[in-house]
């Protein structure tokens, strides 16, 4: 396959995704009813320059981190996501690897809980994605790389920082994140990625102690004392939602209505909005 053709079928499928389906504001005059290449760009996380050359059959091909982030970016179906790799002359991640691909109904939903902080994650706890409300609580994932990327790993060595837990909660949630990667590691056992993640992670000795006690627990509801240096201290719900069929993981925090939480929580949503909008 050509640049051509891949910029083709970039300019074809942006032409049909409107600001709305992509949980952006439709304002002002516009001359098609779809992305621009503007709107592309922020969604996908790359430079509106690079978005044009690909369009144009300008630029190399593109890696399959950035054809991932496009096919999210695109609302593309799953055979259109496995399309527009083979167009980069890429293979799409197969059977035996941890899947990543968000579903366009996931992405709706993600683009409708705006009064939550909420993250998508993989098998392996890798962050894929997460609204502007759950960068501002916790961590921008923009600017995070390999392993910084994986729960699991900033649980054992550098973990959040704003989040207080109990000896209890922090035993609970090391117990059932570790059996998590444990049963992904054999769901997905050609993907390399996670087993160098394993092998990294079990130079902790936290984690080495959880991975050979076989223990087993599931991912609770539960709530989680939040200390923002912004809004302030917050008791927040959080709860992990798997999406069936795909191994995915949907993580939100919410505060109950009409708390003291709900109002820090709400006043951040503005803050990091405002945030989202100065870095775009």
């Amino acid at each position: 396959m050509t640049t051509a053709e891949f910029g083709q079928a970039m300019r074809r499928w942006r032409d049909r995704v409107t600001p709305a389906a992509a949980g952006l504001p439709s304002s002002g005059h516009r001359r098609a009813a779809g992305l621009r290449r503007e709107e592309l760009a922020l969604l996908a996380g790359i430079s509106v320059d690079y978005v044009t050359r690909l369009e144009q059959g300008r630029a190399t091909a593109p890696s399959g981190q950035v054809v991932e982030a496009l096919a999210r970016a695109l609302r593309l179906s799953a055979g259109e996501r496995e399309h527009l790799f083979t167009l980069a002359g890429l293979a799409a991640p197969g059977r035996g690897t941890v899947p990543t691909h968000i579903t366009p109904g996931v992405q709706r939903l993600l683009d409708r809980l705006t009064g939550a902080a909420v993250s998508v994650h993989d098998a392996a706890w890798n962050i894929i994605v997460a609204n502007p409300l759950w960068a501002a609580l916790l961590l921008d994932p923009g600017g995070l790389r390999g392993f910084a990327r994986n729960v699991a790993w900033r649980h054992f060595f550098d973990p959040f920082g704003v989040i207080e837990q109990t000896p209890e909660q922090e035993h609970a949630f090391g117990v059932a994140i570790v059996a998590d990667l444990r049963a992904a590691s054999a769901r997905y056992p050609a993907d390399l990625q996670l087993r160098e993640l394993i092998a990294a992670l079990r130079r902790s000795e936290r984690f080495a102690a959880f991975w050979e006690s076989g223990e087993i627990a599931p991912h609770d509801a539960g709530r989680k004392l939040v200390h923002h240096p912004q809004v302030g201290t917050m008791e927040l719900d959080c709860d992990v939602l798997t999406v069936p069929g795909s191994d995915l993981r949907i993580v939100a925090y919410t505060a109950e209505p009409g708390t003291e939480a709900a109002d820090r929580l709400a006043l951040l949503a503005v803050v990091g909005q405002q945030s989202f909008a100065d870095h775009a």
